[in-house]
């Protein structure tokens, strides 16, 4: 899918965010620099969406199997939108909607 040209790819201001908090945090998952992280995404035809109001409201009406709230605004914003969220977490991949284990 993401080799495909077809395709649109995007990225999530709320995933910089999240590199940016956990890694501020010391989180040993989470040693990326967001600058080049952002920069890189951006060079490799990846389009910035922005979180907006209605994915935060989003967030309310899912089931609340998943606790982190930065999968949980990119669930919503993946429903709301219907573009498909690629996902290594099996957590994530069992919501409704598009979204796609890896």
């Amino acid at each position: 899918m993401l080799a495909d040209p077809a395709n649109d790819l995007f990225f999530n201001v709320a995933s910089i965010l999240e590199a940016v908090i956990k890694s501020s945090l010391g989180r040993p998952d989470f040693k990326a620099d967001p600058r080049p992280l952002r920069r890189g995404l951006l060079d490799n035809g990846y389009t910035h969406v922005p979180v907006a109001a209605e994915h935060a409201v989003a967030v309310s009406s899912l089931p609340n199997r998943h606790r982190d709230p930065f999968d949980r605004i990119l669930i919503a914003r993946a429903i709301t939108e219907g573009i498909t969220l690629i996902t290594a977490d099996p957590v994530v991949a069992s919501y409704p909607g598009p979204i796609r284990l890896i």
